[in-house]
């Protein structure tokens, strides 16, 4: 019994360090930021790479069992594998983890209030990270509908009251099946989905690698991306710190990411990784964020209106027209903000740098034109992600609205093309929009 007790100890203090890096909970770790994807979905569901390993927690509990000798070690090692024996493994979601009991799980989620999910056919552990990663992706539960299903209070069309929507491509986690329904926790909202619209299981490993993208975050001030996986590898370009690149290949100890100048090598020293899924939106955090979003654009356009330069830009022997040239009654913001950009084209691209004329990387470039209109934007291709309202993909996109890449940002000029500050040996230029994946579209005004 004392034993019995020091293990659960054990397990209640790190209990919370497990399950608050496991799929079935909602709340973010350091590497599983919270960022806003879609317009519809609001925020992001992330699995990382830093979960605690219950291999290490069963260590732990070994090393703070009482041992006098080997033999009584050897018992007190027979007393746990029996008990293990006795009762029926649950899938463990970490990866490189052993099977842990049902038992000690129930333990788990009576101290921590958690939902553990165990599904029907899942193997009794992940001997690699990709055989784990998979069984993470099991226990998901992913919308495959047009638009959105509904997520109600209860598993009844009739009854159930909408508490939220799971739109396309959106995940949860799975909690249990009730007659045709999912029940399912994504983010704040807890509830049942017809199961017909969406896909778990086995049928979610592939189409949540689809859906899913895997997210380097810098973690160093200036981050030197390589041709190849090596230190002595020539540089093809520079990423700031909280940058986000989409990651291609994971190898040991280095990622493949894409960035401006192609795709490159980052090592794992100096980036978090983490997988971005976007969650439901309950009703309540919706009315919010269209809310929000509404007053972001009537502040921005009030910004325009009253800050928009008057003075023109000028450099040697070139002169540029000012911001408010191209604000009349009759155009919109957005157009004005695209014929302006247009002008700098042909002008250097400076890693750092801000100035239309003199040089800017492609963020510098996006934050000193609007600039321009009295509107301030962060100096980061990775922060232009969430600023604004989201637009659902380039079909949607209108002139002036920002285009997020891996390590890139534009601004959108209409026909399917942007103007940025692409790389040193281009400068600043036009460029078909999907000339690279997009990852955001993003409306300022």
């Amino acid at each position: 019994m004392k034993n019995r007790a020091k293990q659960l100890a054990v397990l209640g203090m790190t209990a919370a360090l497990i399950f608050s890096n496991m799929s079935i909970d909602a709340s973010a770790a350091s590497s599983n930021k919270v960022k806003t994807v879609l317009p519809q979905a609001g925020i992001t569901y992330a699995l990382g790479d830093n979960q605690v390993s219950l291999s290490a927690l069963q260590q732990s509990v070994d090393e703070n069992s009482p041992k006098t000798d080997n033999s009584s070690s050897v018992s007190t090692s027979k007393e746990a594998n029996s008990e293990i024996a006795n009762s029926s493994a649950v899938t463990d979601e970490t990866p490189l983890a052993s099977t842990i009991t049902e038992n000690i799980l129930k333990d788990i989620q009576s101290a921590t209030g958690a939902v553990i999910s165990k599904k029907d056919g899942a193997s009794e552990g992940a001997s690699t990270a990709e055989e784990a990663e998979e069984e993470r992706f099991k226990s998901l539960v992913i919308a495959k509908v047009n638009d959105y299903v509904n997520v109600r209070n209860l598993p009844s069309e009739e009854d159930g009251e909408i508490i939220g929507k799971l739109y396309d491509k959106s995940v949860g986690t799975f909690i249990e099946e009730d007659n045709g329904w999912y029940k399912i926790k994504s983010g704040t909202v807890e509830g049942y989905v017809k199961a017909q619209y969406c896909v778990t299981g086995e049928d979610a490993v592939e189409l949540a690698k689809e859906v899913g993208t895997r997210i380097a975050t810098v973690t160093t001030t200036t981050l030197k991306v390589r041709s190849g996986p090596g230190l002595d590898e020539e540089v093809l370009g520079l990423v700031p710190i909280e940058d986000e690149l989409v990651v291609e290949e994971e190898l040991d100890g280095w990622v493949k990411v894409s960035i401006e100048e192609g795709d490159g090598y980052v090592s794992l020293d100096y980036v978090t990784l983490s997988t971005e899924f976007v969650e439901a939106e309950s009703k309540e955090e919706e009315e919010a964020r269209l809310a929000k979003e509404k007053a972001a654009r009537e502040a921005a356009q009030a910004a325009a209106r009253k800050g928009t330069s008057k003075n023109a830009e000028s450099s040697g022997t070139a002169s540029y027209n000012s911001a408010s040239s191209y604000t009349t009654d009759t155009s919109s913001i957005g157009s004005a903000v695209s014929q302006f950009a247009q002008q700098f084209v042909g002008n250097p691209y400076v890693y750092g740098g801000t100035s239309l004329t003199n040089g800017a990387d492609c963020s510098g470039f996006v934050m000193s034109v609007y600039a321009n209109f009295g509107v301030s934007l962060p100096h980061s291709s990775g922060a232009d992600r969430s600023v604004g309202a989201a637009v659902d993909g380039l079909a949607n996109a209108q002139s002036g609205d920002i285009v997020c890449y891996s390590g890139h940002v534009a601004i959108y000029i209409g026909n399917g093309q942007i103007v940025h500050a692409s790389t040193a040996k281009t400068g600043i230029k036009i460029s078909d929009a999907n000339y690279r994946t997009v990852l955001a579209v993003r409306r300022i005004f």
